[in-house]
C-alpha cells in the first residue's frame, strides 16, 4: 500500500479550493486509488495511479467540483480491479458513482468508433472529405449528448490532456500515439473550444500535434528555442521600459510575455503562407490594465514610444469578434527595426479569452458553418456561460458550498437532450430525433433500407420495429429479400407509434404516391391501347400521337386518361383529324391556332427605334405581348432578342453588356397576330379540373398549345402556353380561372 503521507504535494494539489468536507473525501478517494492503483498500468502503459492523479490535477485546474475530481481519480477502477469498483456506490454515493459509470461509456464509446470517425487522408474525393468532416461533427455532438452530465465530459478532456502529456514525456512516437494525438485532435480539442476551456484547448492541440506532425512541431519548436534566449531577451528589455514609461505616467499596469502555441503558429504559417520569421506574434506582451479607458491611453503610450505599422492595428475592444473577444491589438516597428505585437486588454476580458465563454463556438472551428442546429449551438452556449460563471465566482467563493452546489446542480441539467446518436454494425453515428424508432434509423441510411426494413437488431437483440431508440446503441436494420422495389412500407408507418421524423414519413408517402402513380399510368396505358385497337391504329406512333395531343411526353397522356382528366373521345380525333372538325364544348384547346402566331414567323409588331430591318425575335424568357413594356437586347448572329422591360435574365444581360441594349416598342402588327405566353395554375388536385379550366380558355376563344401538369400531396401545379392578341385578353381569361372550383392561384408566368 501506498502511504498516504507520501502523497502529501499531491494531495494539496487536488483539495486546491474545497472546503473541508470535501477535501477530506477527494483525500479518502486518493487513498482507495492508491491501494488499487499500486503496479498497475493503464491501458496506455502510464502507471494507473500517476494517470488519475494526473487527470484530478487537471480537473483540480479546471476549479472542478469534489465529485468530478473523485471520478477522476476512481474511473479506471472498473478496469483495473472490478472488485474495489463494485463498493464504490457504498464508500462515495451514488453522484461520484453515476459519473464513473458516464465516464466509462464515453470510453467504450471510443472503442467501438475508433478508426471510423477520424478524419482520412485527402485523396479519396471531396464527396469522401466532406462526409468525414460530417461525421467527426456528429461523433462530437454524441460525446456531448451521451454525457447525461456535462462533468463527465470535463472528466473525459482532463484524461485525455493526461494521457498525451505522459507520451510527451516518455518520448513515445507510434501507431497508438497517433491515433491519441487524432483522435484528441478530431474530437477533443474542439469539444474544450466549444465548452470555452481555452487552456485545455491549446493544451490538447500542441500535443496532438506533436504526434500527428513530429517533423513540423519539432521545426518550429527549434526555430522558437534557437532565438528563444535572444527573443526573451528582447522582450524583457522592451517590457522594462513600457513599465517605466507606464509608471511615469501614473498608470497601473500588468505587463507579460505572451505564451507560444506551436500549433497555431504553424497554423498561421500554413493559413497565411508565412515564414516563421514573418510572424508578427512571436515576439509579443500583453498589457492588462484595471478599464476600457486606460486600454486607449495605453496604445497612445506605446505608439509614442514606438512606430506602430498601420495595417496591423486592431480594435476589438469597440467591434468586437463575432465570439465575443475584445482587446486592442497592434504591432509596433521595435527598436531593432523587427516587428513586436501588444496586446492591451482589461482583466475581465484577460479572464473571458483565457477561460470564458462565447456564444459562437464555431467561429473558431474549420467547416463549423456546415452544420445546421440553433437548439444546439444555445444549448452549448449556455454551458460556456455556466462554465464561466463557475470560473469567475471560484476565487471569491472559495468553501462556500452553497455555490458549489448550485453550479453542480446547473451542470448536471445541462444535457443536450433534443437528438439521440445511434451507431450502425460498422460504427457509422447517425444523428436521429429524440423517440427515433429502428424504421427511422433504416431511412436515414437510405430510402431502399427504409422500403425494404423488416426487422431490427439493437445491441444484438430483436425487438419490435416501433421501439425507441437511445444514446449509443448500435441498429443493425434486417431487409426484406429480393431485386429492388419489390418490397415496400406499410402506410402504418405514416403514424407516430412507428416513426418520429417528417423526414421518413415524407420518403414513405412518396413510396405509396409513386406506387400510385404507376397504377394510374397503366390504367391509361390500357385505356388509350384498348381505343387504339378499337379504332384499328395499333400502329400509330404513341409519342406523336402525345405530341399532336399537347403532351410533353406519352406518360403525361396516360396520366391524363388514368385520373379521368382527359377524355378518350379527343384522342379517337386526333387518329381521324384532317384539321377541319371543331373540338367538343369540354375539349382541351390544344393544336394549331387559325390566327398568326409569332411562333410560327408572324410578323411580331416590334419597332426597333431609330433602326430599320433588323430581325426581332420574342424572348422565350419572358414571352412578352402587347402592351408590355418591352426592352431590346442585340444578340451575336440572331438580331434583336425583345424582353419585357421586368425579365430577370434581361436584367442580367444588361449589367453584363449595358452598351447592347437597344429601345424598343409595340409597332402594328397584323389583325389577328396571336403570342405565345406562360400562365401557371395551382389548384386543388381532383377529376375533371384540366377539362374545366380548358373551357375557361375555349370560351375566351384563347388557344393553348402546350400543357404540363404535375400533381403531389393533392396539389396540381398546371403550366399551359396560350397564344393571346393582348395582355387585356389574358387578364380576363385568368379572372374567370381563379373562379373555377379549387383554383388556389392563377398567374402569368
Amino acid at each position: 500500500m501506498v502511504a498516504i503521507a507520501a502523497l502529501g504535494s499531491a494531495i494539496a494539489e487536488l483539495v486546491q479550493g474545497l472546503g473541508p468536507e470535501d477535501s477530506a473525501r477527494v483525500e479518502a478517494a486518493l487513498a482507495y486509488a492508491s491501494e488499487a492503483y499500486q503496479d498497475k498500468l493503464c491501458s496506455s502503459g502510464q502507471g494507473a495511479l500517476a494517470f488519475s492523479i494526473g487527470v484530478a490535477s487537471t480537473l483540480a485546474f479546471l476549479r472542478s467540483d469534489a465529485e468530478t475530481r473523485i471520478a477522476g481519480l476512481l474511473f479506471e477502477l472498473t478496469v483495473i480491479d472490478p472488485g474495489a469498483a463494485a463498493g464504490l456506490e457504498t464508500r462515495f454515493g451514488k453522484e461520484a458513482t453515476d459519473l464513473v459509470s458516464g465516464v466509462r461509456q464515453l470510453i467504450r464509446l471510443r472503442d467501438m468508433t475508433v478508426g471510423h470517425g477520424s478524419a482520412q487522408p485527402v485523396g479519396r474525393g471531396k464527396g469522401a472529405a466532406q462526409a468525414a468532416v460530417a461525421q467527426i461533427e456528429t461523433l462530437r455532438k454524441m460525446l456531448l449528448a451521451m454525457a447525461t452530465d456535462m462533468r463527465v465530459v470535463l472528466v473525459r478532456l482532463a484524461s485525455c490532456a493526461t494521457t498525451l502529456r505522459y507520451f510527451a514525456d516518455m518520448k513515445l512516437f507510434n501507431d497508438m500515439t497517433r491515433d491519441y494525438g487524432r483522435e484528441t485532435m478530431d474530437l477533443y480539442a474542439p469539444l474544450a473550444n466549444r465548452l470555452g476551456i481555452w487552456q485545455l484547448k491549446w493544451e490538447l492541440e500542441d500535443l496532438s500535434f506533436r504526434f500527428l506532425e513530429p517533423d513540423t512541431y519539432k521545426r518550429i519548436a527549434k526555430m522558437l528555442e534557437e532565438k528563444r534566449m535572444m527573443r526573451e531577451g528582447f522582450v524583457q528589455s522592451a517590457i522594462t521600459r513600457l513599465e517605466n514609461e507606464l509608471a511615469a505616467a501614473g498608470i497601473k499596469a500588468e505587463v507579460f510575455g505572451r505564451p507560444k502555441h506551436i500549433y497555431s503558429i504553424w497554423n498561421k504559417m500554413r493559413g497565411k503562407e508565412l515564414d516563421f520569421d514573418e510572424l508578427y506574434d512571436v515576439r509579443a506582451f500583453r498589457v492588462i490594465v484595471a478599464d476600457d479607458k486606460t486600454c486607449y491611453a495605453v496604445l497612445g503610450l506605446i505608439h509614442n514610444i514606438w512606430t506602430p505599422i498601420p495595417k496591423e492595428f486592431d480594435d476589438y475592444i469597440s467591434r468586437p469578434k463575432p465570439n465575443g473577444y475584445q482587446s486592442l491589438h497592434t504591432v509596433v516597428t521595435a527598436d531593432d527595426g523587427r516587428p513586436l505585437e501588444v496586446q492591451i486588454r482589461t482583466q475581465e476580458m484577460h479572464n473571458f479569452a483565457e477561460y470564458g465563454i462565447a456564444a459562437h463556438w464555431r467561429y473558431k472551428e474549420e467547416g463549423g458553418s456546415n452544420f445546421k442546429g440553433q437548439k444546439y449551438d444555445e444549448k452549448i452556449a449556455w454551458l460556456r456561460q455556466l462554465l464561466a460563471w463557475k470560473s469567475d465566482v471560484a476565487d471569491a467563493v472559495v468553501g462556500q458550498e452553497d455555490i458549489q452546489r448550485e453550479w453542480v446542480e446547473k451542470l448536471k441539467s445541462a444535457t443536450l437532450d433534443d437528438r439521440i446518436f445511434v451507431l450502425t454494425p460498422q460504427a457509422r453515428v447517425l444523428e436521429l430525433p429524440v423517440g427515433a424508432t429502428p424504421i427511422d434509423f433504416a431511412y436515414h441510411l437510405h430510402s431502399e433500407v427504409g422500403h425494404r426494413c423488416r426487422g431490427a437488431r439493437v445491441d444484438g437483440v430483436m425487438v419490435p420495429l416501433n421501439t425507441p431508440l437511445r444514446n449509443g446503441q448500435t441498429c443493425e436494420i434486417i431487409t426484406a429479400k429480393g431485386a429492388p422495389g419489390t418490397a415496400g412500407p406499410s402506410r402504418d408507418w405514416l403514424s407516430a407509434e412507428y416513426t418520429v421524423s417528417t423526414r421518413t414519413r415524407a420518403k414513405v408517402r412518396a413510396w405509396f404516391h409513386a406506387i400510385d402513380l404507376a397504377e394510374t399510368l397503366s390504367h391509361g396505358r390500357a385505356l388509350v391501347e384498348k381505343t387504339l385497337q378499337r379504332e384499328g391504329k395499333t400502329a400509330v406512333n404513341l409519342e406523336a400521337l402525345a405530341h399532336k395531343l399537347g403532351f410533353s411526353k406519352v406518360d403525361d397522356l396516360f396520366g391524363a386518361v388514368g385520373k379521368e382528366e382527359f377524355s378518350l373521345r379527343h384522342v379517337e380525333q386526333a387518329l381521324h383529324d384532317t384539321g377541319e372538325a371543331a373540338e367538343p364544348e369540354d375539349a382541351v384547346v390544344l393544336g394549331k391556332s387559325r390566327a398568326s402566331s409569332v411562333e410560327q414567323g408572324a410578323k411580331s409588331g416590334v419597332l426597333v427605334v431609330g433602326t430599320d430591318g433588323l430581325l426581332t425575335v420574342l424572348a422565350k424568357c419572358c414571352k412578352p405581348a402587347p402592351p408590355d413594356g418591352i426592352v431590346g437586347f442585340v444578340t451575336r448572329g440572331k438580331g434583336v432578342s425583345i424582353h419585357r422591360a421586368t425579365c430577370k435574365s434581361f436584367a442580367e444581360m444588361r449589367s453584363k453588356a449595358p452598351e447592347r441594349v437597344i429601345h424598343t416598342d409595340w409597332g402594328r402588327a397584323g389583325q389577328d397576330t396571336v403570342y405565345p405566353v406562360d400562365v401557371f395554375i395551382l389548384a386543388g388536385d381532383r377529376q375533371g379540373l384540366l377539362r374545366d379550366i380548358s373551357e375557361v380558355f375555349s370560351r375566351e376563344k384563347i388557344n393553348v398549345i402546350g400543357v404540363n401538369t404535375q400533381s403531389a400531396k393533392g396539389q396540381a401545379r398546371m403550366t399551359f402556353t396560350a397564344e393571346i392578341g393582348s395582355t387585356a385578353q389574358l387578364q380576363k381569361a385568368l379572372s374567370a380561372i381563379a373562379e373555377v372550383n379549387g383554383v388556389q392561384e392563377a398567374r402569368r408566368n
